[in-house]
């Protein structure tokens, strides 16, 4: 299986506001807050892979039922080490899986392949807006900062908070609640923007309306839709 397990279906490029965000349907948005993977910036791991390994065995590295990669990933972005995780999918999936990971951990900074178009003025739209723009991402503590220098729009970000620090990790309620609590900010006119259903799920549950992302046209009209005055597209 390729991707995160556990995602549910949801629809894209949606303002949703279900259970505990429901309350705040409708109310203005004072606030955007910004997954970074494939939201801001484009993360692709077999981009890592190419210049090594088969495109079979790529294929396989990617499957998660194959080769825990995405359960690695998890516990990285939760707190542990890439030596642990490492040793870790040694343990449960084997040498061939845990040296290709150390492969691609070492060579990381080849799966940032870029800044998704209208990111960079997107962020620049709603600052000069108003808007309060933050950051909320699942990241391993040490891989972070080859983001940021690679980056530059996440350093735009009035301020962000990076799962591996605070170890805590969506689509957990806690971490959603921590970021509240560092950005000073209410649930109440935060939206949460991120390409992975379960995560907008995590989101809602603590009160954050929530847009699974695909499409940075769409996002941007969909805010403005929503009441944000930002430039429309022409």
């Amino acid at each position: 299986m390729k991707g995160w397990p556990g995602e549910p279906d949801m629809e894209y490029d949606v303002l949703m506001a279900q259970g505990e965000a429901a309350v705040n349907a409708g109310k203005p948005i004072t606030d955007v807050i910004f997954d970074f993977g494939n939201v801001l910036l484009y993360w692709e791991p077999s981009a890592v892979l190419i210049p090594r390994y088969s495109a079979e065995t790529i294929e396989q590295f990617l499957d998660n039922d194959i080769s825990g990669f995405y359960d690695a990933n998890d516990r990285m972005d939760a707190g542990a080490t890439p030596e642990e995780g490492i040793a870790w999918m040694r343990e449960t999936h084997g040498d061939e899986w845990a040296d290709i990971l150390t492969y691609y951990l070492e060579n990381f900074e080849d799966s940032l392949t870029g800044v998704v178009p209208g990111a960079r003025v997107l962020i620049n739209d709603l600052k000069a807006a108003g808007i309060g723009v933050w950051g909320l991402s699942n990241w391993e503590k040490e891989l972070y900062p080859i983001a940021e220098r690679t980056t530059p729009i996440l350093r735009q970000l009035d301020g962000k908070v990076v799962s591996g620090y605070v170890r805590l990790r969506k689509p957990d309620r806690a971490i959603y609640e921590k970021a509240l609590e560092e950005f000073g900010i209410g649930a109440e006119g935060a939206v949460f923007v991120d390409d992975k259903a379960m995560n907008i799920v995590g989101a809602n549950n603590a009160g954050i309306r929530g847009i699974r992302f695909r499409d940075p046209v769409k996002l941007r009209e969909l805010l403005i839709a929503n009441g944000v005055a930002i430039p429309d597209v022409q």
